[in-house]
């Protein structure tokens, strides 16, 4: 219980889950911005696949555009999940 009755129930919560994992919004924010610099160079690399130029070097850097991309959506989530069940939990 909140040790002020001035304080909402519901943002206590939010502020001990924060307490417990003082830099989630810093990662979530991390995944984002690394989420989106994959996503850019994805679609750079898609489309020189695409014009058939340099073959070789494109279509790695294209997978790895990939599975950047996806690695960062799948921390996002994983980390969304674990903030949401914290919060639950107070």
């Amino acid at each position: 219980m909140p040790p002020s009755s001035q304080l909402d129930p519901d943002k206590y919560k939010r502020l001990r889950a924060e307490a417990r994992a003082p830099y989630r919004g810093l990662r979530l924010f991390a995944y984002c911005g690394l989420g989106a610099s994959a996503a850019i160079g994805g679609f750079v690399f898609f489309f020189r696949v695409l014009a058939g130029r340099d073959l070789a070097h494109d279509v790695p850097n294209l997978a790895l555009q990939v599975g950047a991309f996806a690695l960062m959506a799948w921390l996002f989530r994983f980390e969304k999940r674990r903030a949401d069940r914290a919060i639950d939990r107070e």
